[in-house]
């Protein structure tokens, strides 16, 4: 039987629309009514706001209740991929992250980004040095749980992605912390060990565990099948939108200086994407060759490095230096960016599988390939 087509839906598929969109609600409604945001964000609790954590929660459970975490298990006996990913997203990522970023940010753009800011500290910052705050926080978060949408589209190792998924979100709850302030203390950006530790917490361990609970319960009621056509297709709109209240309420803060600077998401633009680009052809031209990894594989692999949880990246940002900050800005153009990069990385992906031996894509591009190789 042929398997059934598996589709983006629609706010996934028009993302980045529905963020423009967002930017413009935000922008007006910092406008029409400035004080709106502020009041929301003053319901907190312990410097945690109320409805952005309830936001934060809906955008990160439905990521954590995909994960089946007994298939972590399996990934022991395919290592090479689960090793690659972990080596580029932990030992590269977040320090070529802070590296381009500073040097496009703090040096090449650096006049276009005058001034300073306040943050939530009570510190004040140059601008630029809060911009590269927000990339190093979208740096040591890697994979989204689109990051599986991402490998079925190029038709890659499902199964091994959801593994590479769940090794990763475990593995950000040891190194997130100690990645986020060791950069951001380099960067001279005050940052409290026990706030990023507390934000880690409520923002990923706690959906993690309400996601691995609630799975076991909803799957023993209900079934498999109900969970997955169901279940998931409920929640995924779910996030999305929670996504984009969120999104409304930074632009609330950023429309003045989006409007006096229009240039700023561009400038903040270059650093993530050629961080996108580099991070993806390192690990699917270099090391998935090198490890001579099946295309099925390696396809899933890079874009897992490639890709940003930029969910958690907008949570932490938001609660260390607050929603008005630079560097929320800029984990909000690391969302802006996501899907169309990641979208042209599954063409190139699918474009060149005849690079590896053991592709079995039904592609035009792949058949010509393999028979340029045996050929020559």
């Amino acid at each position: 039987m042929k398997q059934k087509e598996k589709k983006l839906n629609i706010f996934e598929r028009y993302l980045t629309l529905w963020v423009l969109l967002c930017i413009g609600a935000g922008i007006l409604i910092g406008k029409i009514a400035p004080q709106l945001a502020v009041t929301l964000d003053s319901f907190s609790v312990y410097q945690v706001s109320i409805p952005i954590a309830v936001c934060l929660f809906f955008m990160m459970y439905p990521i954590m209740v995909k994960i089946d975490f007994s298939e972590v298990i399996k990934a022991g006996k395919t290592p090479k991929p689960v090793l690659m990913t972990l080596g580029v997203n932990w030992l590269i990522k977040p320090f070529t992250m802070y590296l381009i970023a500073t040097f496009f940010l703090g040096f090449l753009f650096k006049d276009f980004l005058p001034g300073t800011e306040i943050i939530k500290s009570g510190e004040t910052v140059e601008l630029w040095r809060s911009y590269v705050s927000g990339t190093i926080l979208l740096g040591i978060a890697p994979c989204t749980a689109m990051v599986l949408m991402w490998g079925y589209l190029a038709k890659g190792n499902d199964g091994l992605t959801l593994v590479m998924v769940a090794v990763n979100s475990l593995t950000m709850l040891f190194l997130y912390g100690p990645l986020g302030s060791f950069l951001l203390g380099v960067n001279a950006m005050p940052i409290p060990w026990q706030t990023i530790l507390f934000s880690v917490g409520i923002y990923v361990a706690l959906p993690l565990v309400a996601g691995y609970f609630s799975r076991k319960l909803i799957i023993r009621s209900k079934g498999i099948d109900w969970f997955n056509e169901k279940f998931l297709h409920f929640l995924t709109p779910l996030s999305i939108i929670a996504l984009l209240v969120t999104l409304v309420l930074l632009f609330s803060f950023k429309g003045d200086i989006i409007i006096n600077n229009p240039l700023t998401i561009f400038w903040i633009a270059v650093p993530l994407f050629i961080q996108t680009i580099f991070i993806f052809a390192l690990g699917y031209f270099v090391f998935s060759r090198l490890l001579k990894l099946s295309y099925e594989d390696a396809a899933p692999a890079s874009m897992i490095g490639a890709s940003n949880h930029f969910e958690v990246a907008i949570a932490t940002s938001a609660m260390l230096f607050g929603l008005s900050s630079g560097a929320s800005l800029t984990t909000v153009v690391g969302v802006l960016i996501e899907v169309p990069v990641m979208l042209m990385l599954v063409w190139i992906c699918k474009k060149t599988c005849f690079l590896f031996k053991e592709c079995k894509l039904n592609e035009p591009q792949c058949d010509a390939g393999k028979t340029a190789n045996t050929a020559g």
